[in-house]
């Protein structure tokens, strides 16, 4: 990648300078975390219980608010900072095939597929659970979820769940908040059991993305079929704020920024993403990516996030600081990137190319695609399993 500076090497990795020595020492390679930088930093990412995890967030939210530069939302997803629960999990890739009705699973050491199974019809998204024990594929068209156990990588008996496009967890983890995008509903199940507690009608159409604010209270949702973001208040269960994007917008993917000020929103129809205060709820800027941007995730040391232009074939790295692009990276004779994740370590991308029957992945530091895989038909929101945090919020891995 053109100026590309020795700090932004150690930048794009994510890691300390602990971890460094760590995988000098062990060698490893192609973007699994070494098992010696799992263990020494799995103590420092056990999962908090509800309530000191309330405590925390609440804190959070107070800095936040004051400004203070030291919120980072994202501090317990540094490379290898692994929680206990999934310390001994395989280093895997689940990938939904959503014409196909399948799941392929590539080990992300050798590019290759090891495990190819059937679920239910259009699967759209692969959940890891808030307790980061199971992973959910979303079977909207079956009106199933498949749970699939990280631990051997294989499936289970589906649950039958209507119009699962998509599955969040509220950040206490009480609440599984499932995105009925056909019913245009949200609904709010147990997270263990998927057992209907409340639906709520959404006041838009094609409800499918979100993001949380730093307090946890507040879940901003992305419409897409009618350009909507919607604000909403998870303990009382009601709509807090309807916000209409300008002109024809396809708001799709949603992430708040480290510091928890702002919400970026992924436009598909305007190619770019919103910037969106995450207090008053109401839109400050846009900014241009590239056609059809999509899928939203962060960089390991929070610096930087990575923004899938499924139309123009590329990824936008957008600085934080800068609020704007500072690299854009091409895929050579185009391609459709979309939903997928970033690797423990921080060092690959991993996308589903929607409309080509592959999986892209993408070196962070060189910036540039190194592997392109083929999978299935209609490849759409593939999981990287697993990934540092404490906790699931959902989607195809949203950590705290």
């Amino acid at each position: 990648m053109r100026g590309l500076t020795s700090v932004r090497r150690r930048r794009a990795y994510g890691v300390w300078p602990v971890v460094v020595v760590v995988v000098a020492v062990v060698g490893c390679s192609r973007g699994e975390v070494p098992r010696a930088a799992v263990t020494a930093s799995a103590s420092a990412t056990a999962p908090a219980s509800p309530g000191e995890e309330g405590e925390q967030r609440a804190g959070d939210a107070a800095a936040a608010r004051m400004g203070r530069e030291k919120v980072d939302v994202y501090r317990h997803d540094r490379a290898g900072m692994l929680s206990p629960v999934v310390a001994g999990f395989p280093s895997l890739v689940y990938v939904p095939n959503s014409d196909s009705g399948t799941v392929s699973v590539i080990d992300p050491r050798t590019y290759r597929i090891v495990r190819h199974f059937r679920v239910g019809k259009r699967p759209q998204h692969v959940v890891p659970s808030w307790d980061l024990k199971t992973l959910w594929v979303n079977n909207n068209e079956g009106n199933t979820l498949t749970p699939i156990d990280p631990a051997t990588g294989k499936p289970g008996a589906p649950i039958v769940v209507e119009d699962p496009y998509n599955l969040y967890f509220s950040p206490d983890g009480t609440t599984a908040l499932v995105m009925a995008e056909r019913l245009n509903r949200l609904d709010f199940r147990d997270p263990r059991s998927f057992k209907l507690r409340h639906s709520m009608d959404m006041p838009c159409r094609g409800v499918n993305h979100a993001d949380f604010t730093v307090d946890g209270g507040t879940m901003l949702a992305s419409c897409e079929f009618s350009g909507h973001l919607v604000a909403i208040d998870l303990k009382d269960r009601k709509v807090r704020k309807r916000i209409a994007l300008p002109g024809h917008s396809m708001p799709q993917d949603v992430k708040l920024s480290p510091d928890g000020t702002t919400f970026y929103v992924a436009d598909m129809a305007k190619g770019g993403v919103w910037l969106v205060d995450a207090g008053r709820f109401a839109v400050d800027k846009f900014v241009p990516t590239g056609a059809g941007a999509h899928g939203l995730y962060v960089s390991r040391d929070s610096r930087e996030l990575y923004v899938s232009n499924r139309g123009a074939g590329s990824v936008s790295v957008v600085s934080f600081a800068k609020r704007k692009p500072v690299d854009t990276w091409r895929i050579p004779g185009g391609g459709s990137p979309d939903m997928g994740g970033v690797s423990a370590d921080g060092r690959r991308l991993w996308l589903a190319g929607r409309y080509h029957g592959v999986v892209y992945v993408f070196d962070t530091v060189k910036g540039r695609l190194i592997r392109t895989i083929p999978v299935g038909a209609g490849p759409h929101g593939l999981a990287v399993y697993p990934q540092p945090g404490r906790y699931s919020l959902g989607h195809t891995g949203v950590f705290r």
